[in-house]
Formats: structure tokens, C-alpha cells, sequence
């Protein structure tokens, strides 16, 4: 990884459907811009399907030298499964597809970690320990996060061997802020496992909608969340304790089925107290 320009970064999940952009902004122009605010963006579009390398190169291009990336896996690297209009190709296929589509940001020193967030079903297991290992070998050369959703993983008998796991294998652990809503769920832990990096995720804590996969409009308001300013507050010091333990930490705020991540994300850095170096140039608004 390059060097470290903001040791604590903030930003979003995604960054087309936020409040930043001029009416009018199209698609193409919008990361340009959105550089201007965040120093860090989460691609989770690659999720649904793996980029060609040509986008990540552009996407590379369009942002400031400092600016950086954390990437999300591709569903069928996470036990999500295929999805009826994907191609069928073998594991080993979507492997070297995955890493063809990041060298991009590999080679460019702006590709902060590759996010595999495994699904709520995913238990603590000895096969799903295998798998981790296995990714792990298959993408050695890149820096990987894992964020667990099953609450297992970090129940009394296997919180600590998770986290020796995560650390033997130089994994990144995912801290996440979500609701408490059973099985599918998982706790704060505020622990990091690999001394150069540590990821935060912040998904709200709408709790009814959260477990609510059977209505329509379940993802519109799984995520539907505004922190209040005690609820970031109370982070402020478990992040600081972070930063002792790690050279970088990254927060990505994820509760937008409303639109409150920007909002969340700029209180937090006020909190904080941050100024990031390397941002893109702003268009002033008119009258700004």
C-alpha cells in the first residue's frame, strides 16, 4: 500500500445516489466531484458484478493521487451465489477475474482493501474457515477485509479464536455498527487484527428493518438510519483507542436507504476533528 495521506478517512458506500451532486450531474461526473468531500469511497457495485478493468482504471484516473478505494467482493466470493443472468464460471475463474478488475487500483497504490461481507447464514464452522483461508491464499497479494453478519462468529466460545484467526491470517476485521437484531447480526468489536489497517462500517440501527427480507421494500429501509449526535459522539473515543492500535482506519457510512450517510459522515469528521489533505478541487455552488 502507498503511503498514508489521512490516517483516519471517512466516506460513503457507493457514491451515486448521495445529496452532493448539481441537478443535472451525470453518472460519469459524479466521482469527480464526490472526491472533493471524501478522501475514501466503498465500490459496491462490484458486488453485483465484477468490473472490467478498463472502469477501475478510469475510476483510478478520476480521483486525486491520495484518494483510495475499498472494494467489495463479488457475491459469489461471499456464499451469496450466482445470480440467473451471471455466466457460470469455477471459482478459480472469478478469482482471476476479481484480481484482473482491482490491479488497477493495485498498481496505482489507491486500493485500500478488497471487503468480503459474508451473508447473515454464514456461521461459525470448520468449512467456512476453510473458505476464508482458501480467499485468503487466492488474494495473498492484496490487503482483505472480512466482515462477519452471523452472530457466531463472536459468541463466549469463539470470539477470541476468531479474532487469533483473523490475526494469524493478517485479515482485516470489520468493526460494524448495526442493529442488534438476533442470529443475523453481529456485536462491536472493537478489535484490530491486522496493525495496518482497520475498517469501520456504520449501518444504521433500524432494527425492525433490519431482519424484514420478506417485504418489497426491505432494502429501502434496512438501511434507513440518521445517527443522532450522542450516537456518533460515542464512538469518538473507542476511535481514538484505534488509532493507537492501527496506521489507518477507515469509517464508510452505509445507512443510506434515506439518504443520511453524507449527513452521518460529516458529523462524524467534525467530531473528530478532521481536515483531509489531497481532496479534489470543489465547483463552487452559486452565491458560495
Amino acid at each position: 500500500m502507498s503511503r498514508i495521506v489521512n490516517p483516519v478517512q471517512v466516506g460513503l458506500c457507493g457514491w451515486g445516489d448521495h445529496d452532493l451532486y448539481p441537478p443535472g450531474t451525470g453518472s460519469r461526473e459524479k466521482l469527480a466531484i464526490y472526491a472533493g468531500y471524501f478522501p475514501v469511497v466503498e465500490v459496491d457495485s462490484t458486488y453485483h458484478a465484477i468490473a472490467p478493468k478498463e472502469r477501475m482504471e478510469r475510476w483510478a484516473e478520476e480521483t486525486p493521487e491520495s484518494f483510495r478505494f475499498v472494494v467489495k467482493a463479488y457475491r459469489e466470493l461471499t456464499g451469496h451465489g450466482r445470480t440467473e443472468r451471471a455466466p457460470v464460471r469455477s471459482w478459480t475463474q472469478l478469482v482471476e477475474e476479481m484480481i484482473e478488475s482491482v490491479m488497477p487500483m493495485m498498481k496505482s497504490g489507491k486500493l485500500s482493501m478488497l471487503l468480503f461481507q459474508f451473508p447473515p447464514w454464514y456461521d461459525c464452522s470448520q468449512k467456512h474457515v476453510k473458505y476464508i483461508r482458501r480467499v485468503r491464499e487466492a488474494f495473498r497479494d492484496f490487503p482483505v477485509a472480512i466482515e462477519f453478519r452471523n452472530q457466531s462468529w463472536f459468541r463466549a466460545e469463539f470470539h477470541d479464536k476468531t479474532l487469533q484467526f483473523l490475526e494469524r491470517e493478517k485479515l482485516i476485521h470489520v468493526i460494524c455498527d448495526e442493529p442488534q437484531a438476533g442470529e443475523g447480526s453481529v456485536p462491536v468489536v472493537l478489535a484490530v487484527t491486522n496493525p495496518e489497517q482497520v475498517l469501520i462500517r456504520f449501518h444504521g440501527r433500524n432494527r425492525s428493518g433490519w431482519n424484514n427480507t420478506g417485504q418489497p421494500n426491505w432494502r429501502d429501509v434496512r438501511y434507513a438510519y440518521r445517527y443522532s449526535d450522542q450516537e456518533l459522539e460515542e464512538w469518538v473515543g473507542p476511535i481514538r483507542e484505534l488509532q493507537k492500535k492501527a496506521k489507518s482506519i477507515t469509517i464508510l457510512f452505509n445507512n443510506n436507504s434515506q439518504g443520511d450517510a453524507k449527513d452521518s459522515a460529516m458529523k462524524m469528521i467534525g467530531k473528530l476533528g478532521l481536515q483531509f489533505e489531497g481532496l479534489a478541487p470543489r465547483q463552487l455552488a452559486f452565491f458560495e
